[in-house]
């Protein structure tokens, strides 16, 4: 068990959540039940779940809450697009949160790619 406060991957987390509530801010009323929503849900699991995964005892479990937090990256990343598309997003705001999504998509891969090599080492000592 760690504390989820001393990764990379959850303070990147962590910043993606904050930045998307600054860029669905400035999203149309009637989205509020909608699309800004939903992507303010998205960004917040991401952290949760690595948050969570810390909490548990095994690297198994670590890893699977690592495989949720990457599915709700590209949930975010496929509620992006479409606020996008609709001409929701702000072009100031635009590249700096694509490059974080991109950043903490590319170092949730990466933990998680460790994790199982860890997992799998363990199990392999414990035979």
């Amino acid at each position: 068990m760690q504390d989820f406060r001393n990764l990379r991957v959850w303070e990147a987390a962590h910043q993606l959540s904050l930045k998307t509530y600054r860029l669905t801010a400035t999203f149309p009323p009637d989205e509020r039940y909608g699309l800004t929503s939903q992507l303010r849900r998205a960004a917040v699991s991401v952290s949760i779940n690595i948050a969570e995964g810390c909490g548990r005892g095994s690297d198994a479990d670590f890893a699977r809450f690592l495989q949720i937090a990457i599915g709700s990256a590209f949930e975010v990343d496929a509620l992006y697009l479409i606020a996008k598309d609709l001409g929701y997003v702000n072009p100031e705001i635009s590249d700096e949160f694509v490059s974080l999504l991109h950043d903490v998509k590319r170092k949730l891969n990466a933990l998680l790619q460790t994790v199982k090599s860890t997992a799998k080492t363990s199990s392999l000592a414990n035979s």
